[in-house]
């Protein structure tokens, strides 16, 4: 993606040091919120101080290639790479995490994760419902065990959804049968 280069880096999940140089990047992203707002994309702007911050002050980045690193799969492993959506279902891979970047919108990445068994928030302690939950304890909020729903035969789910409609125009079945 040519928007994002040269470094391409997640936004949604990073890990950083502590030292003045990135302390001064974050600052400087704080001090873009208008351009935030204007780009509709956090992750651009990141991107654009990085590339700027490690040309003018040394900030070292680095940036995990999603091929490279399958124990940090995501979004586009789940739309794209079925076959290592395959490998986590089977618990042949083992993922240290898992963000749903690469997918548009709260509402759709949260049925991908329920589909994919990895939701475990129950329906009241959602946001909609977010100052009635505040009082309720947090085992009440929070499932032991995933609390799996179907949307999508084309798209990676814990149990086959194939009675689901496609998500994507001529989406294949996750599940063939």
């Amino acid at each position: 993606q040519p928007r994002y280069a040269p470094y391409s880096c997640n936004s949604g999940f990073f890990y950083t040091r502590s030292n003045k140089k990135v302390q001064y990047l974050l600052t400087s992203l704080l001090y873009h919120g208008d351009l935030i707002r204007k780009t509709r994309s956090h992750q651009q702007v990141l991107n654009q101080l990085l590339l700027e911050h490690s040309s003018l002050f040394g900030l070292k980045v680095k940036v995990l290639d999603r091929h490279d690193y399958p124990h940090f799969p995501g979004g586009y492993h789940f739309n794209f790479d079925h076959s290592t959506m395959h490998q986590i279902i089977s618990g042949e891979l083992k993922p240290y995490i898992f963000h749903m970047f690469f997918t548009d919108g709260k509402e759709t990445k949260v049925k991908f994760l329920k589909q994919f068994g990895e939701w475990y928030v129950h329906e009241e302690c959602t946001e909609k419902l977010v100052d009635s939950a505040n009082n309720l304890p947090v085992s009440h909020c929070c499932s032991e065990k995933p609390l799996i729903s179907c949307y999508y035969k084309d798209k990676p789910s814990t149990i086959p959804c194939n009675d689901s409609p496609p998500h994507d125009e001529n989406g294949e079945p996750f599940w063939k049968q």
